[in-house]
């Protein structure tokens, strides 16, 4: 892992981690469904038109559209619509914790379905981030928190963790930026639809929202997905995905800064667990694969 791939992993968990609280923000003063719908339908035609000018076209092969398909269906439809209505009533951070569990659901579900081995150090790692986040819930549940908010943002990432494990596909063979931009329309579309049959459009248009929605759209909506992208086809999957260790310490951060958000001791306790068991479980991985590097 070079210099370059460090560079953009960090890049990646610090913006991705500040998404959080600037939906947040967002669900305070619109509707979450039509918020991202209009922040998808903007992004994807950016994306694509960006993509266009550096001469990149749609033509993808069957694979590459189905991929492009379903990541824009887990990531951006189930993902982020699940994430945005639970945050009308759940804290940015405690969003962020769960959702910073993916690498721990991708690697159990590798381990479950797809055969892949886990070393000790690895089962380690899950057992460790999943007590953490049971630290932090618990907690989080007696202090007032909804247990549906909680259940949609556990949806929410096992939808994230689906969306990972088709990330090489989607952007093997070139075309990046112009999947990006497309799997972004698929979100637009998809959401489109259940915003209508569910939600009114009524918007309070404040200074923050406005800052908050363009901060979304451009950066963790293009700029961290192309980073993604970029870092997941310089190192591949599992050590791309070990900078999510990262993000539980992140997301904290940011919402108690930005958000004043109280973070109380299981919090750090929880986190700590979480990103240790994270990285342990990467790691395991990593060192398992590294001999075929060669």
């Amino acid at each position: 892992m070079d210099i370059v791939a460090i560079g953009m992993g960090l890049s990646f968990a610090l913006v991705w981690s500040s998404a959080f609280s600037a939906a947040h923000m967002i669900v305070a003063a619109a509707p979450p469904l039509w918020a991202l719908v209009l922040r998808f339908l903007l992004a994807g035609i950016i994306g694509v038109s960006i993509a266009a000018a550096l001469g990149q076209t749609p033509r993808l092969t069957r694979g590459q559209w189905r991929a492009t398909a379903v990541f824009g269906l887990c990531q951006n439809a189930l993902y982020l619509g699940l994430n945005y209505i639970a945050m009308q009533r759940v804290d940015a951070s405690l969003a962020a914790i769960i959702a910073s569990t993916m690498p721990l659901i991708v690697a159990l579900a590798g381990w479950a379905f797809l055969g892949e081995r886990l070393r000790p150090l690895g089962v380690a790692g899950l057992v460790a981030g999943f007590v953490g986040v049971t630290v932090i819930m618990a907690t989080r549940l007696q202090g007032g928190a909804p247990a549906w908010g909680v259940a949609l943002c556990g949806v929410a990432v096992v939808a994230l963790s689906l969306a990972t494990l088709t990330v090489r596909g989607t952007s093997s063979g070139g075309n990046v930026l112009m999947i990006v931009g497309l799997q972004m329309l698929v979100g637009a579309v998809v959401l489109g639809v259940v915003a209508g049959l569910t939600e009114p459009f009524r918007v309070t248009v404040t200074p923050a929202l406005a800052a908050a929605f363009v901060y979304v759209t451009l950066v963790p909506g293009l700029l961290a997905t192309w980073i993604w992208f970029m870092l997941v086809n310089r190192i591949g999957p599992t050590r791309a995905a070990t900078f999510h260790f990262l993000n539980p310490f992140f997301g904290v951060l940011i919402a108690a800064v930005l958000l004043h958000e109280q973070v109380g001791p299981s919090d750090i306790l929880g986190v700590a667990i979480i990103a240790a068991g994270i990285f342990a479980v990467q790691w395991s991985r990593t060192r398992r694969v590294a001999p075929a590097a060669h």
